[in-house]
């Protein structure tokens, strides 16, 4: 599903970009109409169609856009994406935030596909992580799932996630689980990051229902899943690339979380050219 503050992250770069007014695009004739294209330069996986139609929605009405591909189309070099009709001053206006969206998420949803077509085959699941540009957290992980990955939490109202420094405050890992137990929300799993082995037994013994194994070895990831057995949900993460994922996956744990997906971002290279 899509997000519903794409108008409003729309808007506020809408803000950012224009201020009071397009000086540039305001030299041109009110009433010169255009026809333009969307070029890709670059193989990748489309995401942001929604963010490119909005802008152009809210410059002006009259322009009209037409798609030759979806979100989470596979899409090459030279392609046309999308065809756009009408007035010249709003295309121009709107062309650089357009891009700007559609290149930014269609990069994330690439970058998520690879790292999920590299664990293919292995039970392992790819999560995102809260490691997102600002302003474009539902954005980005809209993109996450276009790529083919899933979406840990949204944010820090929508699951416990209790890290190093959480458990340092609260004292040791026992009453961080404790309290989040008997004070935290209902039917919310409480998830907590461990650093060791001997930690993975204190939280499991604590009553932990899935743990985040951080910056973990490939052969104490492997101890981990021989021991927890499937009681409990196991989630690699830290240090994790592209040349290191299959073999974390191979240790059968049950997710992968990576902040790369979202926060080194390699916009699609994508064109927008008037043709007529």
């Amino acid at each position: 599903m899509l997000p519903d503050d794409i108008s409003e992250t729309v808007r506020r770069a809408l803000a950012e970009d224009i201020g009071p007014g397009d000086l540039t695009a305001n030299l041109i004739p009110a009433d010169r109409r255009v026809t333009a294209e969307v070029i890709s330069r670059d193989e990748a996986i489309l995401c942001g169609r929604a963010w490119f139609d909005e802008v152009f929605r809210q410059i002006d009405g009259d322009i009209r856009i037409t798609w030759q591909v979806r979100d989470g189309d596979a899409i090459r070099a030279g392609q046309v994406l999308c065809r756009i009709q009408g007035p010249a001053r709003g295309v121009l206006t709107g062309e650089r935030t357009a891009l700007n969206f559609l290149q930014t998420l269609s990069g994330t949803a690439t970058r998520t596909h690879a790292y999920v077509e590299a664990v293919r085959g292995t039970p392992a699941t790819i999560l995102d992580t809260r490691k997102t540009l600002p302003g474009l957290r539902t954005a980005q992980k809209y993109a996450v799932k276009c790529g083919g990955g899933q979406n840990h939490r949204m944010g820090l109202f929508d699951g416990i996630l209790l890290k190093e420094n959480h458990i340092t405050a609260l004292g040791s890992i026992a009453t961080a689980v404790h309290n989040a137990k008997t004070r935290g929300t209902a039917n919310v799993p409480v998830e907590i990051e461990v650093e060791n082995l001997d930690q993975v037994r204190e939280a499991v013994a604590a009553g932990a229902d899935h743990l985040l194994l951080d910056n973990f070895d490939l052969s104490d990831l492997k101890t981990a899943v021989a021991e927890c057995g499937g009681k409990i949900k196991l989630e690699a993460s830290g240090n994790i690339t592209l040349d290191n994922i299959r073999a974390v996956a191979e240790t059968g744990v049950d997710y992968i979380s990576i902040g790369d997906l979202t926060k080194n971002v390699t916009a699609t290279d994508l064109s927008l050219r008037i043709t007529d």
